[in-house]
């Protein structure tokens, strides 16, 4: 089936939210780990969400382009065709956009599918994100608001973030204090500045104790009760059961049962990436050490092509990565879920 429309797309948060379950969202910087995702949502038989952030676009530009757009674009675009060809619908989002990057990566991106959807297309994009979380809070909904406008024009879902998610990624460090975790005066705040889907369907990243990257077991204190708090603070007041459709961030890591709890308060989309990342590198480690002789010249050899062809240590990394894609699956309740 093909990239997911913008009514699909709202039909597969729609189920995820009623069903009890969340879509893994996988960070991909290339064709092959493009492929491998939807590999691996293809072997769950769950649908997903492909991501691609600012510096996994700039990288798919080239390394001497650097250009986010035309990296964005590209992947978008080569998706759409081979996408097509597994049994599986899948949306395609752009991820953390901090304030410093907006007019390079997601304001143009949201103009492009505003020239699409003029001639009656889908956007190029389902989803994108502001990434306020650096900025005072007033500012970050300010701007929230100025781009939600835009998306529900071009027909897309917005995500945005409230609270910092703690870690590195793609050189934005978050410190780990007590701003990890959003409060629900955050949250009232947000409701009443961009609404509750009326004026433009968007997703919340609310943090509670979420740290990019992989840290030892008791590092980091998620608490994912926050994420109840604030259902229950913003849904009281407008008399919505969990009115906000949340995302789970820096779940690297995470115990299973912190998974499920937080997916019980409305947690729809939870972005994987540093545990593909390593489960697609280590294949071609292992293949690497295990024919050293091969891909090396070694003393003046000519070493052994089939050793060295990308395909041969690619075709592992692919299968490596989409198995933990599957796994992703498996833990997020998506598995055989798919609408197809």
């Amino acid at each position: 089936m093909p990239i997911a429309t913008p009514e699909v797309y709202a039909e597969m948060l729609d189920r995820a939210k009623a069903g009890g379950f969340a879509y893994p969202a996988i960070n991909v910087t290339s064709s092959q780990t493009l492929n491998a995702a939807l590999r691996g949502f293809a072997e769950a038989e769950s649908d997903g969400i492909v991501q691609v952030s600012t510096g996994g676009a700039e990288f798919l530009s080239g390394a001497t382009v650097k250009d986010m757009v035309v990296g964005a674009t590209a992947l978008a675009e080569y998706a759409r065709v081979v996408a097509a060809r597994y049994p599986v619908t899948v949306a395609l989002h752009t991820d953390h956009c901090p304030k410093d990057k907006l007019d390079g990566y997601m304001r143009p991106l949201i103009d492009i599918s505003l020239e699409r959807v003029s001639k009656g297309l889908d956007p190029l994009f389902q989803s994108h994100m502001w990434d306020g979380s650096a900025v005072p809070l007033e500012e970050n909904l300010q701007i929230a608001e100025e781009l939600l406008e835009k998306c529900a024009r071009a027909r897309i879902i917005m995500e945005m973030e409230i609270g910092v998610v703690g870690g590195e990624e793609d050189g934005v460090v978050g410190e780990i204090n007590e701003k990890l975790y959003t409060t629900p005066g955050d949250a009232l705040a947000t409701a009443e500045a961009v609404g509750l889907g009326d004026r433009g369907r968007y997703m919340l990243a609310a943090t509670f104790g979420n740290v990019h990257g992989v840290y030892k077991p008791g590092h980091v204190k998620l608490r994912p009760s926050v994420l109840k708090d604030i259902q229950e603070a913003v849904g009281s007041k407008y008399g919505k059961d969990k009115p906000f459709d949340l995302v789970f961030h820096g779940g690297s890591g995470s115990a299973l049962e912190e998974i499920h709890e937080a997916i019980s308060y409305g947690v729809v989309k939870m972005n994987v990436d540093t545990d593909t990342q390593y489960a697609f590198t280590r294949p071609i480690a292992d293949h690497m050490f295990r024919n050293y002789d091969g891909v090396l010249k070694v003393d003046g050899d000519v070493g052994n092509k089939k050793a060295y062809d990308p395909r041969a240590y690619g075709k592992a990394a692919e299968a490596g990565m989409a198995a933990r894609v599957r796994e992703a699956c498996e833990h997020l309740k998506s598995s055989g879920t798919k609408i197809s």
